[in-house]
């Protein structure tokens, strides 16, 4: 028999609702003081918050000792300063301060982050910006575990000051229930090794080299918590476009690679990790998001002002522009050794190392101006384009069987 189309489906309540012992202690304190703490409804609303639904029926349930009997009541005195500062409220988000506050910290987090790497004159930048954005992804997923009711402790660990110990975003990224998979969880794993990388050692500048993954973490993070707490925690009234004055021609970014390259650790780093990514995976611009700007003339007087157009993906627009642009970028880059294993596999199992150097020596391929690749991108040799894998097998075509 099928299911009735008009049956409501039933919603699954989240076990992170409930009142915390500190909250009970005042609950009873209100019930001993009585009047105007007579009615279970009237102080209910004291506890309840657009975060955190508390079931009506747990006020009762306090009052006749069936749960939370082993909690005191708070004194006179934690009572009334308790309402003193009720609503003790964010005045920007309207979430409550003490209840809220791992949501807020992680809004404060990413906001400083964000407004940190957008700061003139600051020379290290992305450091700056990767540890104040991975406070603000720990304490955003410590408060979705606790609002779904989800135990995010190590058992039985304690700091050395004798607190619980939380979760690092690590062990959070782990869990079966985090909502940050895909490319946001990607995206979080590659800033974390970098982080471990540049931590306590001095850096050259990075800022250039990492900036798409900067601003896919902080997109991803405004994401989620518009999406899991509700669109009015959304960052974007607290942060304003960073606008870069200034263009580079190709000659002019060359250039500027060669004076502030990554050190040679963090290269390392990168490529060991992207090394373990598929295209998707690259592409997705979850890990990874970055803009091409292009000079455009407004047809409509009204748009004339618009600093920024946004084309939607997909559109012919859209493609066209990423035409513009790939003929520029080369996102696949490869060392020696791995052109001459695609070669291999194409069909050209005979073709060497010292047949590729003689080929490339032959046609000049490392001739900046021929595209076929480009010096310093792998642990300072050169690198190869798609462009010359294409090359290299259009010339063991011509050479009939000698490379079969």
């Amino acid at each position: 028999m099928g299911k009735n189309p008009t049956e409501k489906k039933k919603v699954r309540r989240r076990g992170g609702h409930k009142l915390e012992n500190w909250e009970v202690a005042i609950v009873k304190a209100m019930i001993s003081r009585g009047d105007p703490f007579t009615n279970d409804q009237d102080i209910l609303a004291y506890f309840t918050r657009p975060t955190r639904s508390i079931n009506h029926r747990l006020i009762s349930e306090i009052r006749s000792e069936k749960k939370y009997k082993h909690i005191t009541p708070a004194n006179d005195e934690g009572l009334d300063a308790f309402l003193a500062i009720w609503p003790d409220i964010d005045q920007d988000t309207g979430l409550n301060i003490k209840g809220d506050e791992l949501l807020i910290k992680a809004r404060e987090a990413m906001i400083a982050a964000v407004q940190i790497f957008n700061s003139a004159g600051l020379r290290f930048r992305a450091e700056l910006f990767i540890v104040y954005s991975m406070i603000a992804w720990t304490y955003l997923l410590h408060s979705w575990f606790k609002r779904e009711g989800i135990e995010y402790k190590y058992p039985g660990a304690k700091t050395k000051g004798g607190a619980e110990k939380y979760w690092d975003i690590t062990r959070c990224l782990k869990h079966e229930k985090c909502p940050a998979r895909g490319g946001v969880a990607t995206n979080l794993r590659f800033l974390l090794e970098i982080r471990h990388e540049i931590e306590h050692r001095s850096t050259n500048r990075i800022d250039d080299e990492l900036g798409a993954k900067l601003q896919s973490c902080a997109l991803n993070f405004n994401e989620l918590i518009k999406r899991e707490f509700g669109v009015q925690y959304g960052l974007e009234k607290r942060l304003p476009m960073a606008l870069q004055f200034v263009s580079f021609g190709a000659e002019q970014r060359s250039a500027l690679k060669k004076v502030s390259g990554l050190p040679k650790n963090l290269e390392a780093t990168i490529e060991a990790f992207e090394h373990g990514l598929t295209e998707e995976q690259l592409k997705d611009p979850a890990y990874r998001m970055s803009y091409g700007f292009v000079p455009m003339a407004a047809k409509k007087p009204g748009a004339a002002d618009a600093a920024v157009h946004v084309i939607s993906s997909g559109s012919d627009e859209a493609l066209e522009i990423e035409k513009i642009f790939f003929k520029e970028v080369n996102r696949n880059r490869y060392p020696p050794g791995k052109v001459v294993e695609k070669i291999n596999k194409s069909g050209f199992p005979n073709f060497r190392m010292h047949d590729h150097t003689q080929l490339w020596k032959a046609l000049d391929g490392k001739n900046a101006g021929k595209g076929f690749g480009c010096p310093g991108d792998y642990k300072g040799n050169w690198v190869w384009f798609d462009r010359w894998i294409d090359e290299v097998i259009k010339h063991c075509e011509a050479e009939g069987d000698r490379y079969r």
